[in-house]
């Protein structure tokens, strides 16, 4: 099979959606590849959290902020099929230390250009009727918002085939074997167990294993599974308006610990069940059930919301975070071998982050200049080249 496109997308996420989208609009012609089906990986397992509240003032709060106006204007294209809902966000301290850390964090997050609320102890049950008494405050991030994960990556793609018609092309159940180069080193097009795909750019958006298609292309890019379970329960009416997370919600997700780490995170939804979560390990890719994670989500999300332990937990999934050392995705052209570009190891905040990704990716490729400076996103950073 011989045949020819602008641009290889490996990866039918949300990221690889984004790229393909946004690649459509600017005239190219795309062929997204996946091994499984849309969504199929890291984006069918997540929350939809699209964040702004857990993120340090630096490169990754930059790219958060980007991406939080581009969601803004998908969601008028895509809505509703997306259920983007703009909520907000509430980050609560449980004593007055956990408050004074809050603050510290937020008034960092301000001069970065955020927009946060300080809501005080006697307020918290305006926001959430339903949380805990006795915290001590938290803070309000009315930037945070939501979408189902799985139909944001699927209405991308349907929207960019929509823009572009016969521009779009999605090959799943395919898997890549090979990323083909030149005499040069240069992309050339992937090898496919069906055969070989044509173009000369091709790129990396597959997510957990974004190491592995790098690897193909004869490069070191170190992105490793972090595992998560999430907890859902039985639909009922919204008792939990915004996604309400705990102080020590932020520290885990700086950790590097290889460690299980658990804390807090809890969200209504458009369809009616709660999300619970959130836990961090890394375990490779082992899926086995954890019991003790469970308990431990379920013994923190009561604590928050009391009014959960009469409420049914109908199932659990898990899903694993591409996690880079640095906690900075991979974005942008590699050096090392013309034509391969990463958008990738974007570890929790790959929903979220998505649409600055594909604009940047997009911006390289038409010869524009990126949105913001990539310089800390690079993909050679961590040194072991060819």
């Amino acid at each position: 099979m011989r045949t020819s496109a602008d641009l290889v997308v490996v990866g039918a996420g949300v990221v690889g959606a984004a790229c393909a989208y946004y690649a459509a609009r600017s005239g190219l012609r795309v062929t997204v590849i996946d091994r499984g089906p849309v969504a199929g990986g890291t984006t069918g397992a997540g929350e939809g959290n699209l964040l702004v509240s857990d993120k340090e003032p630096g490169p990754e709060l930059d790219l958060a902020l980007l991406s939080t106006r581009l969601w803004r204007t998908l969601s008028d294209v895509l809505s509703p099929h997306i259920e983007y809902e703009a909520k907000g966000g509430l980050v609560v301290a449980s004593d007055d230390a956990g408050m004074t850390a809050l603050r510290d964090f937020a008034t960092r997050q301000q001069r970065a250009g955020m927009t946060t609320e300080e809501v005080t102890s006697d307020r918290l049950r305006d926001l959430e009727p339903h949380l805990a008494p006795g915290l001590a405050g938290g803070f309000h991030y009315p930037q945070d918002a939501q979408v189902q994960p799985a139909l944001a990556a699927a209405h991308l793609l349907r929207a960019a085939g929509e823009q572009a018609s016969g521009r779009v092309r999605l090959r799943l159940g395919e898997e890549v074997t090979g990323v083909l180069t030149g005499a040069n080193g240069a992309v050339r097009g992937v090898r496919t167990v069906r055969g070989d795909l044509h173009a000369p750019y091709v790129v990396n958006a597959a997510g957990t294993w974004g190491g592995e298609l790098a690897r193909l292309a004869g490069v070191h890019l170190p992105v490793l599974p972090r595992r998560g379970f999430v907890l859902v329960t039985e639909p009922m009416p919204r008792l939990v308006r915004r996604k309400v997370y705990a102080a020590d919600y932020v520290a885990d997700v700086a950790s590097g610990s290889a460690a299980l780490q658990t804390s807090a995170v809890v969200e209504g939804t458009v369809a009616g069940p709660v999300l619970i979560g959130a836990s961090r390990e890394r375990v490779g890719f082992d899926r086995t059930l954890s019991v003790e994670v469970l308990r431990r989500l379920a013994a923190q999300a009561t604590r928050l919301f009391p009014v959960l332990a009469g409420v049914r937990a109908i199932r659990t999934y898990a899903g694993f975070r591409p996690y880079l050392p640095d906690h900075l995705p991979a974005i942008g052209p590699d050096p090392r071998v013309p034509g391969l570009l990463h958008a990738c190891g974007h570890e929790g905040a790959g929903i979220g982050l998505a649409p600055a990704t594909g604009v940047i990716v997009v911006r390289i490729l038409t010869g524009e200049q990126p949105p913001l400076d990539i310089e800390p996103f690079r993909p050679d950073r961590f040194g072991s080249g060819r």
